[in-house]
């Protein structure tokens, strides 16, 4: 009964530090590279965490703090998420905040289907953390893309990107954030993650 406690003990307050750090990170510097096109978040990474070391519940939830506060972003911070509110506001919220709950959720379920593969079980972390910001830029782009492409500001975009296509779009405009993305998950988030994990146990 006791460990039970200790382990919901643990589980609670890493779901509050993962919070306050997305939180943190979502509105200073730390959070956001900007670039002259789509900014880099580097927030996915307490995402892929909590994910990996708590599940896919928590995963979701901590993906929807990520959105949220990515939709907030919008609202004058983000020039990017401001165009794309002027535009329409209810594609631009579900640009934003489901493809990011998704995105925590899945990384938490892949992991665990992982953890049940034989060949893949010692890599599954490592995998994992690699996953989150790539299903991240997938759905973020893949929704982006679905909703808004055909745009006047979009299209202005990918017409200086040089892209001909929806697809040489994503390619072209996501570049070496997507990249950045990953690497900073794979490196710091499996790293973090592995150290939780002796922590909290389930």
């Amino acid at each position: 009964m006791k460990d039970k406690q200790n382990i919901g003990t643990a589980y609670l307050v890493e779901m509050a530090l993962l919070t306050a750090i997305i939180l943190i990170m979502a509105f200073t510097p730390v959070g956001y590279i900007r670039t002259l096109g789509l900014e880099i978040t580097l927030i996915v990474v307490p995402v892929a965490i909590g994910a990996v070391t708590l599940g896919p519940a928590a995963g979701a939830v901590l993906g929807g703090i990520f959105g949220v506060t990515s939709f907030v972003q919008c609202f004058g911070m983000s020039h990017f998420g401001a165009m794309l509110l002027s535009i329409n506001p209810v594609l631009t919220f579900l640009v934003c905040v489901p493809t990011r709950i998704l995105t925590g959720w899945l990384t938490g379920i892949l992991y665990q289907g992982l953890l049940k593969c034989g060949p893949l079980k010692k890599a599954s972390l490592t995998i994992a953390n690699l996953c989150c910001p790539l299903l991240n830029t997938l759905f973020f782009m893949g929704t982006l893309t679905m909703f808004f492409y055909q745009s006047e500001y979009v299209q202005g975009i990918a017409a200086a990107l040089g892209a001909q296509n929806p697809l040489a779009f994503i390619l072209l405009f996501v570049g070496i954030n997507g990249l950045v993305e990953a690497a900073a998950c794979f490196v710091a988030g499996s790293a973090i993650s592995q150290a939780l994990k002796k922590v909290v146990r389930h």
